[in-house]
């Protein structure tokens, strides 16, 4: 199933706060748009839990405040199923098939679209993401959410982080560890992280609210965003620099 193009869908950018319905429609769009094109394409995509699941996951610990990690994921996995029957609804046509809920189990893909969100415990849908690729035979994950890049560091709390355009699949190990975390905020999953470098996949990491942005990535052109792959970049000093 060469043809298929997986895309791990941020919940971040598809509930942000309430369901985004207007983005939701112009991805759509812009993915249809792909499909009319080339008759051969399919895309397989992985909806994460966003504001949902953060909402949720907030709610359970103010309730119980010695709630465990296996029953938070639990919570997060419903999230991401509900956003991604949302997702689904919005193809139509396009996606016949029933969401996805355990990756290594496809019973069918009849349509142009597929859906998926969360699977089990212990990882987030980027982890889903990558072992759906990995049925479906496909060597490289869109990873979508609402930064344009991977930095050196989280911009956020240092000034001297700077954004990469690519980075190896160590170097991104040393950045998120390699401890899973609900509702952790990491730029790739550190079980994905794991998976992913074992099986020597690329993944392509970019802001998916910029559409036009994500159009010229899903075309092959020139794109901004940080490509993560098995290949040795060159060793970065804390300011992003070659060295």
């Amino acid at each position: 199933m060469s043809d298929v193009t997986v895309v791990s869908v941020g919940g971040s950018i598809v509930v942000p706060d309430e369901v985004d319905t207007a983005f939701v429609a112009r991805f759509v769009a812009a993915i249809r748009a792909r499909l009319a094109h080339e008759p051969q394409r399919r895309f397989a995509l992985v909806v994460g839990g966003g504001a949902t699941a953060r909402r949720y996951q907030q709610a359970a610990r103010s309730l119980s405040p010695e709630i465990d990690a296996h029953t938070l994921d639990e919570i997060g996995i419903a999230a991401t199923r509900v956003n991604a029957q949302v997702v689904r609804a919005a193809f139509g046509d396009l996606c016949p098939d029933p969401l996805v809920t355990d990756p290594t189990r496809i019973a069918s893909f009849a349509g142009r679209v597929l859906v998926g969100g969360g699977w089990k415990p212990g990882f987030s849908t980027d982890n889903v993401s990558v072992r759906l690729a990995e049925t479906l035979g496909a060597t490289t994950v869109i990873n979508l959410s609402n930064i344009r890049q991977i930095y050196t560091a989280d911009p956020r709390t240092d000034p001297n982080a700077t954004p990469l355009s690519d980075i190896s699949w160590d170097e991104l190990r040393a950045i998120v560890g390699d401890e899973w975390v609900p509702g952790g905020n990491t730029p790739f999953d550190p079980i994905a992280t794991q998976r992913a470098a074992e099986l020597a996949m690329t993944v392509v990491a970019a802001d998916g609210r910029d559409l036009t942005n994500l159009e010229a990535l899903l075309d092959g052109r020139s794109f901004v965003g940080t490509t993560i792959s098995g290949s040795r970049a060159p060793k970065r000093d804390r300011h992003g620099t070659s060295g």
